[in-house]
């Protein structure tokens, strides 16, 4: 019981440091993002959502059994990456609005959702499973969008198979654990007291992504992230810097997730905006 009491005011101190730690320095965090393209998602002109999905199904990959979702019939291909700890329905709304003009795949990763649990798990497996995966639906050049750990995802697939896609998007990347605020990497270990979990361990010890690899991406890439983000900003923009004619957004007022997997049309005018632009 002590343990447990001793975890939950240690968890009350870390809210109370985060947000004063936010708003002592939100006049700071607004006039660095302004350097790296500030930017308001404009969602007035965009399409209703499409019914699905479409096609609902299990596909067998050299490791891991991996369920998707298939939203829309038309466009170019396009695969949505959810989070640590997420699953396809957290793109759903999404894929809703963006099939108005993709062909959208929205696979579960390993251990995640439907799909299987082989037993392991990093951002390079991951990347792995992807690879399998366009492969096997016939894709060629697809975008990806991917966000949190299918941000990284993204990275990880883009440098370790160059060639493999048209653009991608990443949305709430980190290179290394180290590059977390503290409140969150502390809210990860009391997670982890209560419930040891593999996506916790991987989120505490990976990715550990340098210049050297995403200076090996050659495909557009866009690199997004929160203006209240849960990493430094210091850290999203290594990444654009890293990778040769990347481009950068920070979303006005954005948290980690609230321009993608809380609010479907911010996601679709950021991937329509930037995809429509890859010649």
């Amino acid at each position: 019981m002590k343990k447990v009491k001793k975890v939950f005011v240690a968890a009350g101190c870390i809210a109370l440091a985060a947000a004063f730690g936010i708003t002592a320095n939100k006049a700071y965090i607004r006039k660095e993002s302004e350097k790296y393209n500030l930017i308001v998602l404009d969602t007035t002109a965009v399409p209703e959502p499409v019914a699905g999905p479409v096609i609902e199904a299990d596909i067998e990959l050299s490791e891991v059994t991996m369920h998707y979702a298939v939203y829309g019939d038309k466009g170019h291909d396009l695969i949505l990456v959810h989070g640590n700890g997420g699953s396809k329905e957290s793109l759903r709304e999404a894929a809703q609005y963006l099939a108005n003009d993709y062909k959208v795949y929205v696979p579960e990763s390993r251990c995640h959702g439907q799909s299987s649990d082989p037993g392991e798990i990093s951002y390079d497996l991951m990347a792995k499973d992807l690879k399998e995966f366009i492969e096997a639906m016939g894709m060629e050049k697809p975008y990806l969008m991917g966000h949190s750990d299918g941000g990284i995802n993204a990275l990880t697939l883009a440098y370790t198979y160059p060639e493999l896609l048209g653009g991608f998007i990443s949305c709430g990347a980190n290179t290394v654990p180290e590059t977390f605020k503290p409140y969150f990497t502390i809210a990860v270990k009391l997670s982890d007291i209560f419930r040891p979990d593999k996506l916790n361990e991987m989120m505490l010890t990976l990715p550990q992504m340098n210049e050297e690899l995403l200076s090996k991406i050659i495909c557009p890439a866009y690199i997004v992230a929160g203006e209240n983000d849960i990493m430094w900003l210091s850290d999203t923009v290594f990444i654009h810097e890293c990778i040769k004619d990347s481009k950068i957004a920070i979303i006005k007022n954005g948290d980690h997730s609230s321009y993608i997997s809380k609010d479907g049309k911010q996601a679709y005018v950021l991937a329509k905006e930037f995809f429509d632009s890859i010649v």
